[in-house]
């Protein structure tokens, strides 16, 4: 154990250095406030563009406050995710290809407890920040709009952060199995929009589906509960677990890719 806190205070300092400790979470939060902000003023900001015949008018259904957090997470699903994919593409491609990885493997060090560090590095990094830039959204509707339950919040905080961890992961397995870090995060943005949209086009069949776990997560903020989360939560889990082990299988095949 005390093995796995040096790999992961290792990743940490690696965050610090590549700045991704600051930009991913400042990306989260601008993605969460500007939605309720933009939502809010969109009327002005229509009116003041200018092109209009005079006299014109735009009238707009004020939307709920908990319609203004679910459109926050649909927001999350298109650019959270591509955040999460960039800044985890290269996590074991790029040791591999600079050899930092055949160098910390020659030592005695689990091939396990070196991706899970990684892994945990960047669970940790996905959950922070979008739970900064969710709460940031949060505050916002309810300087505007008027007041959510913390109780949604945290019920769909949780189901989305999962789905982020998931696709962290994925993300993760393409870079052990990919030489390009590009290559990893198509790949993990690929299988995410697969499962979202055979979750959306056949909701019976894949309702185990971790590809529903946003939509739950929506359903949890709008709703104010959900049914049959566990099933989607429990197999999310497992995958995340066999994404794992299938990265450290790689890696003790082949630690470096100069060898192959």
């Amino acid at each position: 154990m005390t093995q796995w806190f040096v790999l992961y205070r290792k990743e940490w300092r690696e965050l610090v250095r590549s700045y991704k400790l600051i930009w991913v979470p400042i990306v989260f939060i601008l993605l969460g406030a500007s939605q309720p902000v933009t939502t809010y003023f969109l009327p002005d900001i229509l009116a003041s563009a200018g092109n209009l015949p005079e006299g014109a008018t735009f009238e707009f259904p004020v939307p709920r406050a908990v319609e203004v957090l679910a459109q926050t997470l649909s927001q999350f699903g298109t650019l959270g995710l591509l955040v999460v994919a960039l800044s985890c593409m290269g996590t074991i491609s790029g040791e591999r290809v600079s050899g930092t990885a055949s160098m910390i493997l020659v030592k005695p060090v689990s091939y396990t407890a070196f991706v899970t560090s990684k892994w945990a590095a960047m669970l940790t990094l996905s959950t922070l920040s979008f739970a900064m830039g969710y709460g940031a959204s949060w505050y916002y509707t309810m300087a505007l709009f008027e007041a959510v339950g913390w109780q949604e919040v945290v019920g769909s905080l949780l189901l989305f952060a999962l789905w982020l961890g998931f696709v962290g992961t994925v993300t993760i397995m393409f870079s052990s199995l990919l030489r390009s870090p590009a290559a990893a995060a198509f790949s993990a943005l690929a299988s995410a929009m697969l499962l979202s949209v055979t979750a959306s086009l056949l909701p019976r069949a894949f309702a185990w589906s971790p590809g529903n776990l946003s939509k739950l997560a929506s359903e949890q903020v709008l709703n104010g509960s959900v049914e049959g989360a566990w099933l989607p939560v429990i197999i999310t889990l497992c995958c995340m677990a066999a994404a794992l082990l299938a990265s450290a299988g790689v890696l003790r095949k082949r630690p470096s890719l100069d060898a192959v």
